[in-house]
């Protein structure tokens, strides 16, 4: 049974009826550019065949009715004039925190019934909660004929995160959820929004590693990271990091903490190789990207310090088999979560065997494989309708 199915069937089972529409918004997995977004930097991220599945109905009142079926066979219900935080039931205010600031948007709109489910691992980095928000805006946009770009969808989408429940993250994760293009990465520039796709090669395939280390944002010292970049950025007199090169940061060394200038340094080197990796990607230039993540690896495990041991030996592993025929780094917010891997689809069994054998003897834990390919997002139709934004 697929995910759309059972979706349907639970909805059925407990509202009486057939929903009056299905959607669905995709994970993402980020190929390189991490900690970068927030810091209106740049990301490399693709949309996968991994997400959150909405069956809804209108209703006539201003009630929502929702299932989460993969936490409860329960009905949870709240009043759309009366949103307030869940400090027990916090799945919901993702979609509490969506339906907010879609309204304070402007948007009319009714409640609903709604059945949610999805299949991205959780706690895995691979951003359930911004595909969640996602699919919860493209859903009542598709109740109740809403029209709103993806850029637009997005930007709520991150505001019921940073404000409504909590977590400081960058715009990227819902973007690329709302925008993403099958058999494409995005490169996308989070100080202006500008983006351009680039295909990525056929002969990789992207394989995700989940380490079975979980973490969670909000409770993690990714809020840390956060102001320490922010604190970084001001003491060079600069709004953002963006705007600080190399040669800015060795002139205010000095006035940098030893950890100021490192978390500075990773995003300064993070964002110029995201920009050398879309091109490379460009130019199929494999063995020059599988630098760039090695690159990125290291300088988020040494100057960012958000790698763990297991992660670390997964990348290492993974590296000394595949070489320059593809990449691989540690991928999201970091402390546990996933390995991305561009690879040879004719290496494919042997890398999942190798992590298979060697990952449980050396850490104790169950490492899962995930073959992955890059998919659309919900709102890439309307987006379609206008130019493609085309990065300089």
């Amino acid at each position: 049974m697929t995910i759309a199915t059972d979706v349907a069937a639970t909805f059925m089972k407990h509202f009486s009826a057939v929903p009056a529409q299905i959607t669905q918004a995709p994970g993402r997995v980020n190929l390189i550019g991490d900690h970068t977004d927030y810091n209106d930097g740049f990301v490399l991220p693709a949309a996968i065949n991994f997400g959150t599945y909405i069956a809804a109905s209108p209703r006539a009142d201003k009630t929502v009715r929702m299932i989460a079926s993969d936490i409860a066979d329960s009905i949870y219900t709240f009043d759309l004039q009366n949103i307030v935080s869940d400090e027990v039931e916090t799945w919901s205010n993702y979609v509490k925190g969506a339906l907010k600031y879609l309204l304070a948007s402007g948007a009319e709109f009714s409640g609903a019934d709604l059945v949610i489910a999805g299949n991205i691992p959780q706690g895995a980095g691979l951003s359930s909660s911004a595909s969640l928000e996602v699919a919860v805006i493209h859903s009542f946009c598709q109740l109740y004929d809403i029209e709103i770009s993806g850029i637009n969808a997005a930007l709520l989408a991150q505001k019921a995160e940073n404000e409504f429940v909590g977590c400081n993250c960058g715009v990227m994760d819902q973007l690329i959820s709302a925008l993403g293009q099958a058999d494409n990465a995005m490169l996308l520039d989070c100080q202006n929004l500008q983006y351009s796709y680039t295909s990525i090669p056929e002969q990789l395939a992207i394989v995700v590693i989940d380490s079975g280390v979980k973490r969670g944002l909000v409770d993690s010292e990714y809020n840390l990271r956060r102001a320490q970049c922010d604190e970084a950025a001001a003491i060079c007199g600069e709004s953002s990091l963006r705007t600080v090169d190399m040669k800015k940061l060795a002139q205010h060394q000095s006035k940098l903490s030893p950890v100021l200038y490192r978390r500075a340094l990773h995003v300064i080197s993070e964002n110029e190789r995201t920009v050398a990796a879309h091109q490379a990607l460009k130019n199929n230039d494999v063995a020059h990207l599988s630098e760039l993540m090695r690159q990125s690896h290291l300088s988020l495990k040494d100057d960012f310090n958000v790698s763990t041991p297991q992660i670390d030996f997964l990348v290492d592993t993974i590296h000394r088999k595949i070489g320059d025929n593809g990449g691989v780094r540690m991928t999201g917010g970091g402390f546990g979560g996933c390995v991305v891997c561009l690879v040879p689809k004719a290496m494919l069994d042997d890398v999942t065997s190798l992590v298979r054998e060697q990952y449980i003897d050396h850490t104790g834990l169950n490492a899962t494989v995930f073959e992955c390919y890059a998919t659309d997002g919900p709102f890439l139709k309307t987006a379609i309708s206008t130019a493609n934004k085309e990065l300089v």
